[in-house]
């Protein structure tokens, strides 16, 4: 299902315009709306392939609602997680700027809600607002600290590297909870992949950390009361 973004009396109850996701908040109200004017909403059921590694870039992606993980393989087909974003994040920007295929794989891990922009369209904007590079910029750092600090800690104990995944969601996933943050309690297949870890091994580990009360899982959520408490298992 698709509908053209015009004003907030949007069809889709509950879903924001795209122009209320963070990356434009506090932008020049018309030129965001020039932006923006092309963009698609489109409703993609869980486990849909949006986006498949050397595909040419026509569109920058912005997650309304949902969640989808960024993917790619090893020489040995096995797959890899690189990142696990949702709603309000965006992806896809990089094939554009560049101006070359894209590099990995995005598919959907829970029913999702996707603003489509044109690439074009977003190239542009970054051209002519300052802001929105400089935002585009600070989104990639972190990202790619995201990726060294994970990297990083490869040769650590399982402990480290599953709390590792769980503050990594937390930065980019947290939202305050009634104490502390809470995060997508993803499938252990997906932990597993973002570790490097067994899927048996993160499980031990998850189960570790709730008899400690370091977390605690719901079906759909998992909370961290104490994010600084968690962050000592990494000294």
């Amino acid at each position: 299902m698709d509908s053209r973004y015009g004003s907030r009396d949007n069809p889709m109850d509950g879903v924001p315009p795209i122009q209320e996701t963070p990356f434009f908040q506090g932008l020049p109200e018309d030129i965001v709306q020039k932006a923006t004017a092309q963009a698609v909403i489109r409703r993609h059921p869980a486990n849909q392939v949006i986006l498949l590694e050397n595909d040419w870039g026509s569109s920058v992606y912005f997650i309304l609602d949902g969640w989808v993980k960024i993917r790619t393989y090893n020489l040995d087909g096995k797959e890899i997680t690189l990142n696990i974003l949702g709603k309000g994040e965006l992806f896809g920007e990089m094939a554009p700027l560049d101006e070359v295929p894209r590099s990995t794989d995005v598919i959907t891990l829970v029913p999702t809600m996707i603003g489509n922009l044109p690439a074009q369209d977003f190239v542009s904007f970054i051209q002519v607002e300052p802001l929105a590079g400089i935002r585009l910029s600070k989104l990639m750092a972190r990202r790619l600290r995201q990726v060294n600090r994970r990297l990083r800690l490869r040769e650590s104990d399982s402990t480290s590297r599953v709390t590792d995944i769980l503050l990594f969601l937390a930065d980019g996933q947290g939202k305050p909870a009634r104490t502390g943050l809470e995060i997508p309690n993803l499938p252990h297949r997906e932990l597993s992949s973002l570790s490097g870890l067994a899927r048996e091994t993160v499980t031990r580990v998850l189960n570790k950390l709730e008899k400690k009360g370091l977390v605690e899982r719901d079906r759909d959520v998992m909370y961290i009361p104490d994010v600084a408490e968690l962050e000592k298992l990494l000294v």
